[in-house]
């Protein structure tokens, strides 16, 4: 195990445990990175000024910088600092925070959503995308088509993909672009968030398209994995599965207790000390936001799942500069999507799941499966235990 393969294991959260007994900042000789894994190590790590996004020798990763989706990629607020960063969020997140929940859940219950393996994926992955798309005033027919390019883009991303992968990311960008072209130029156009953001935006065009993407890409695996690991906790602890219990409580113990983004990175772009340490420029740190989730520093018993936790504190969407603007968007669109799945009743006993491959996110993949070739693996949800079985298991197990 190391902090990179623990994002997407059957149970990463012992050896979190076991790397925060060991300091909250080390140095891990076979990454050649540092691991902020406490509180306040991670705290630190977010605050800092001298740790960003992106290493300065390489603001675009080489495998894209030559296509569309490096030129997007080189403008979204989530991969810049200063200007850059500041002024299309300043622009984007005074509407994310005013989106109506009821707007929300109509466009949520207005999908067809079906409680098989299919099903949940299209609700997981693709449902997400079409509700923004829908708030920015594109059709649902667009929306169907922006959320398969969503796809194609998020791709550029990461590290796994192929050389094929990569340019159908380059032509999903291309795309995606043409489609915010034709909106920002429809005059029919009603929608209150495209229109406060375009009111807010600076006059870089090229800049507001960008970031609008970003918007899609951004809802696409982090959406999807708060949904999938909330269906996962439903399947660890049938309790859950009452009619009491709240969704939207749910949701929020979720993305603390088993979050979507099990970690980030951040460049040192100049000397300085975090947590006792001294790093170098150039150094980076592996910031394990799941870890200071579980820290006891930050949260009363925090291997407990509690529905009603007071005071609950978490990382997974950042702190600081690069907090996510699109936090509550993303709480109340896996909400209404999970009391639609759940409306549907569906066979738990018949879905096995995997974890896509990823060096930072958890996101479950479910497949369909006749219930009695599998048996439950007996994980429990804690975090307890130090049983470990191999990285990305299913948690069903055939027999």
């Amino acid at each position: 195990m190391d902090p990179i393969i623990a994002a997407t294991h059957a149970d990463p959260y012992p050896y979190y445990a076991q790397q925060r007994a060991e300091g909250g900042m080390v140095f891990h000789q076979g990454l050649k990175l540092w691991v902020a894994s406490s509180a306040r190590a991670v705290a630190a790590v977010l605050a800092h000024p001298d740790c960003h996004v992106r290493p300065p020798q390489e603001p675009v990763p080489k495998a894209i910088a030559g296509g569309m989706a490096g030129q997007v990629f080189a403008q979204l607020m989530r991969m810049n600092e200063g200007e850059r960063h500041r002024c299309p969020r300043s622009a984007i997140e005074p509407g994310l925070a005013l989106i109506d929940v009821s707007e929300v859940e109509a466009l949520v219950s207005a999908r067809l959503i079906t409680p098989d393996a299919a099903g949940l994926y299209n609700a997981m992955f693709r449902g997400p995308v079409c509700v923004v798309a829908a708030l920015l005033g594109f059709s649902p027919a667009q929306g169907r088509a922006i959320s398969e390019l969503t796809a194609d883009f998020v791709a550029c991303l990461s590290p796994f993909s192929d050389q094929a992968q990569l340019h159908a990311a380059h032509g999903a960008a291309e795309q995606l672009r043409g489609y915010f072209v034709e909106l920002l130029e429809d005059p029919d156009n009603k929608s209150a968030l495209l229109a406060g953001v375009r009111q807010r935006f600076a006059a870089d065009h090229e800049a507001l398209i960008a970031n609008l993407i970003g918007l899609f890409s951004q809802t696409y695996e982090a959406t999807a994995g708060l949904i999938g690991n909330a269906l996962l906790a439903l399947i660890r602890n049938p309790s859950l599965r009452s009619e009491s219990t709240r969704v939207d409580h749910l949701i929020a113990e979720v993305q603390r207790f088993d979050p979507s983004v099990q970690n980030t990175r951040r460049f040192v772009v100049a000397p300085c000390e975090i947590d006792g340490m001294r790093l170098s420029s150039g150094d980076v740190i592996l910031v394990l936001l799941a870890s200071a989730n579980r820290d006891p520093q930050l949260n009363e018993r925090p291997n407990a799942f509690m529905l009603d936790r007071p005071q609950r504190r978490s990382f997974t969407f950042g702190v600081g500069r690069h907090h996510c603007p699109g936090k509550m968007l993303a709480l109340e669109i896996a909400s209404a999507t999970l009391k639609q799945i759940l409306a549907h009743r569906p066979d738990w006993d018949c879905l096995i799941w995997h974890y896509r491959p990823s060096l930072n996110s958890r996101l479950p993949h479910f497949n369909d499966g006749p219930a009695h070739n599998f048996k439950r693996c007996e994980t429990p949800p804690s975090g307890e235990t130090a049983h470990e079985p191999a990285p990305g298991v299913h948690e069903w197990c055939r027999h």
